[in-house]
């Protein structure tokens, strides 16, 4: 039986880590679980409902009555919400500003955290977020925290909105972030934190290719 590990990339918004984790997870032909899409989709459907978001109970309670699934494809991974395919619908300007208030109920990330240990349990995983190492998978063989400075993720996120045909200003993202980084890192629930077994990788001056070199390199180390 071939050897597989478990891969836990943490970070904050902006690091690099999805884009990184998939390159790693194909190379590898691990699974690759997107932690931050299954937040981002919660909080697609609370907008769309309508609920208060600031409800640890009401949110809760409505991801007891949501499925979501996430499926791999040429194209990259896709994600479905009852069904419906939300891939782009996740990344819009108010889902990003609201999912680190969903992401920070205990309600809801107990309900997350048993499902992603469910997808990950017994195979090759490669999975990011914010408390992966420390959380979710706190026996994962390799464990790496990705960062960048401030302005270098407010950079990316600006070329990724660009893309996507959403126009805001670099100076508007770099608050956003830094907003966003001190959420993740005091909320009461699995804040932000680099674990203790893991390793830490700046990604300020990398390209994603070297960042993700530098993990498999790592991962072969761990398989042999």
């Amino acid at each position: 039986m071939t050897k597989t590990i478990q891969i836990a990339l943490d970070g904050p918004a902006a690091a690099g880590k999805s884009t990184i984790a998939k390159i790693v997870a194909e190379k590898l032909g691990y699974v690759y679980i997107d932690t931050g899409a299954m937040y981002r989709a919660i909080t697609l459907k609370a907008l769309d409902a309508g609920i208060d978001l600031a409800s640890s109970e009401e949110t809760g309670r409505l991801l007891m009555d949501t499925k979501i699934d996430l499926q791999p494809s040429p194209a990259g991974q896709l994600v479905f919400l009852d069904g419906k395919n939300v891939t782009e619908d996740i990344r819009s300007e108010a889902v990003t500003k609201s999912v680190s208030q969903i992401a920070s109920h205990e309600s809801v990330r107990k309900q997350m955290v048993e499902l992603q240990q469910q997808l990950a349990s017994g195979r090759g995983v490669v999975m990011d977020g914010r408390d992966i190492g420390t959380h979710v998978l706190p026996d994962a063989e390799l464990k790496v925290f990705m960062s960048a400075t401030v302005a270098e993720r407010a950079r990316r996120r600006y070329e990724e909105n660009n893309k996507r045909g959403f126009k805001t200003p670099l100076e508007d993202l770099q608050k956003e972030i830094a907003a966003r980084d001190k959420m993740d890192s005091e909320r009461e629930v699995s804040p932000l934190r680099q674990a203790e077994d893991a390793l830490y990788l700046d990604t300020t001056n990398l390209t994603i290719e070297q960042a993700a070199t530098d993990i498999l390199k790592l991962a072969e180390e761990r398989l042999n």
